[in-house]
């Protein structure tokens, strides 16, 4: 199958935060993604074009309803659908009704003739607070996907159980959002899911983290800069993407940063 046009559906998870760009923009796996199917591109001489509608802090249903009527639109040949990881982590949340929501959507892609991929996120509950009751709610919607997938016949990329990917190596210093490393670590998971050719370093271990001179001191920061943000923005009714619009809107030709960046 020719992949001519790419559309990524999601949140920060798909948007590349914990993978910016010396400019500040974030790159993440997507863009790798893109990159390399952008390469396969060039050898067939066609015309591959790229979209990446997500944005960070968005919930599933606000994923459905600002996005899916875009993608569609678009008549892509792929759309990697990656969506459910802030519902998880809202205490509360009501995973049978989601995973209802996310099998009419993917059903509605596939009668489309789009090919799908859908995703188990990697895993950051080991890093963060109430990681145990996070856990709980991973576990039941990633097993919900994983049966999704199944019966609409789409690819998965499942990544919740890996253990390799809950090493702290591939992480933020949010704790929440993959780094550089791990979003290589995607890209190279999508690819091959996708039987395209990635660059073999994608996954090739991550160096070992320096261990912090004074521990109480790095996690009383975390607190301070990462936790109690998220929580102020939770008891506020925002989100970190309010006001921002989708990362690549338009279907466009992969620019050469995007491409160079994948070599």
């Amino acid at each position: 199958m020719t992949i001519s046009r790419y559309v990524a559906l999601g949140d920060s998870f798909t948007e590349g935060v914990g993978d910016p760009r010396p400019d500040g923009t974030m790159r993440g796996w997507a863009d790798l993604v893109a990159g390399e199917l952008a390469k396969v591109d060039a050898v067939q001489d066609s015309k591959f074009h790229y979209a990446n509608l997500s944005i960070r802090g968005k919930l599933l249903g606000q994923i459905v309803d600002d996005q899916m009527e875009l993608a569609l639109q678009m008549a892509p040949d792929l759309i990697t659908f990656a969506a459910g990881g802030n519902d998880i982590l809202r205490l509360g949340s009501d995973i049978a009704s989601l995973l209802r929501l996310c099998d009419q959507v993917v059903a509605r892609m596939v009668d489309h003739g789009i090919r799908v991929v859908l995703f188990t996120g990697a895993n950051p509950s080991g890093h963060l607070p109430l990681g145990r009751v996070i856990r709980s709610y991973g576990d039941r919607f990633c097993s919900g996907v994983r049966d999704i997938a199944l019966k609409r016949g789409t690819d998965l990329v499942d990544m919740w159980d890996e253990a390799q990917l809950q090493d702290s190596r591939y992480w933020d210093l949010d704790r929440l959002h993959l780094n550089a490393a791990g979003h290589q670590q995607v890209a190279a998971r999508v690819l091959r899911t996708l039987d395209i050719p990635y660059p073999v370093e994608w996954t090739e271990e991550a160096p070992a983290l320096a261990l912090p001179e004074h521990p109480l001191l790095a996690q009383a920061e975390y607190y301070r800069g990462h936790v109690l943000p998220w929580v102020q923005r939770r008891l506020s009714g925002k989100s970190s993407g309010d006001e921002m619009g989708a990362k690549r809107p338009e279907l466009a030709p992969v620019a050469s940063e995007v491409h160079h960046e994948a070599c």
